[in-house]
């Protein structure tokens, strides 16, 4: 072998070493790279992971936090509904009571409302027509320690029981219905004591 020839064939033996050691390099870092890429990407898929564990335990949340609002509101609504079907009954019951207890009840409700003073008391045409015997006598027996006198009118009131009390033109409507609406809120909370005392909403 010529010296040249040895020169070439030792400059073709560096050569290739160093590209065998440039190609291992080369392998080294695409491992490193492959490693690296494959931990980023199963860290971001955790990430992604407990980010989509979170939508969905707010999403649940705010459901149940919705589902509980609403069955309140159901329960409020039909708690209303049953105090005021209680109070409307209340109030109808009033009506169809027999004549002596219905003026009766007439009687101790003009002694709470009566002024001290002379006045009228209307009635609905129905319950003028069916009033005891004397019932004027009885009426004025009854307020006359608060110092009030009442005539009862032959004029009718467009009411649905209960009574209407003039003075000189002022009137004040103690219908039921009246009484029942000035009283509305306090029924109602005595209603609901007495049929919900033990629950809650």
């Amino acid at each position: 072998m010529t010296g040249l020839e040895k020169i070439l064939s030792q400059i073709s033996s560096e050569a290739q070493q160093a590209a065998d050691e440039t190609l291992a390099q080369a392998k080294v870092q695409a491992q490193d790279l492959v490693k690296a890429a494959e931990e980023e990407g199963k860290a971001q898929s955790e990430r992604i992971a407990q980010q989509a564990q979170a939508a969905v335990k707010d999403i649940l949340s705010r459901a149940e936090s919705a589902a509980a609002l609403q069955k309140r509101r159901e329960i409020l609504q039909a708690k209303q509904e049953i105090i005021r079907d209680v109070i409307q009954k209340a109030k109808e019951s009033l009506s169809a009571l027999g004549e002596q207890e219905y003026f009766d009840i007439i009687v101790k409700l003009v002694k709470k409302n009566v002024l001290p003073q002379q006045g009228e008391i209307l009635f609905s045409e129905a319950d003028l027509k069916r009033l005891p015997q004397n019932f004027e006598e009885t009426l004025n027996r009854a307020v006359a320690d608060q110092g009030a006198s009442l005539t009862v009118s032959r004029e009718t009131r467009p009411i649905d029981g209960g009574f209407v009390l003039a003075y000189g033109g002022v009137e004040e409507n103690c219908s039921f219905t009246a009484l029942f609406d000035a009283s509305h809120e306090i029924l109602q909370d005595r209603v609901h004591a007495l049929l919900f005392s033990e629950t809650r909403l």
